[in-house]
């Protein structure tokens, strides 16, 4: 059965990981020093991006689906932060840390009705919210990394 015929928590779950999948292609045809190329005036790089992609996949399903508190996953503090690249961050070891981090939130959201609650800003969401919002933020920043891999393999053909 196909995405398209799938039960409502197959579609969400096959959702997110088609965006999750974008997110790792970001880097896939890119160098070290390409994926960190800055080309716009925001922290945004790839690299950048697949980072803050990482640390979503944290905030959402490591800390408030799993409730452990962030300290404890060692997450920055602010959402600029986790664009920030350390001197040792490498396309290979960037995209090892998101594939890690997506197979744990695969494992903390399967343990959770798409109705079970969650804590967000002084209110209470759904599983199935997450999933949507997931969905949506996934799939911009995987437009934004299109767009500056588009840039990168330009300037290669120049």
């Amino acid at each position: 059965m196909g995405i398209g015929q799938a039960g409502e928590r197959d579609l969400l779950e096959g959702m997110v990981d088609l965006q999750r999948d974008q997110i790792t292609g970001i880097l896939e045809d890119l160098d070290d020093e390409e994926a960190r190329r800055k080309l716009v005036p925001s922290l945004t790089t790839p690299l950048g991006l697949v980072k803050h992609a990482t640390f979503v996949e944290k905030v959402w399903f490591h800390s408030r689906v799993a409730n452990v508190s962030r300290k404890e996953i060692g997450l920055p503090d602010t959402v600029d932060e986790s664009f920030v690249l350390a001197p040792e961050d490498s396309v290979e070891s960037v995209r090892a840390a998101h594939l890690a981090a997506c197979e744990h939130s695969r494992e903390v959201a399967a343990g959770h009705g798409l109705d079970e609650e969650f804590p967000w800003h002084g209110k209470q969401v759904t599983l199935r919210f997450v999933y949507a919002h997931m969905i949506q933020e996934l799939a911009r920043h995987a437009g934004h990394g299109d767009i500056l891999v588009e840039q990168i393999q330009a300037a290669r053909d120049s």
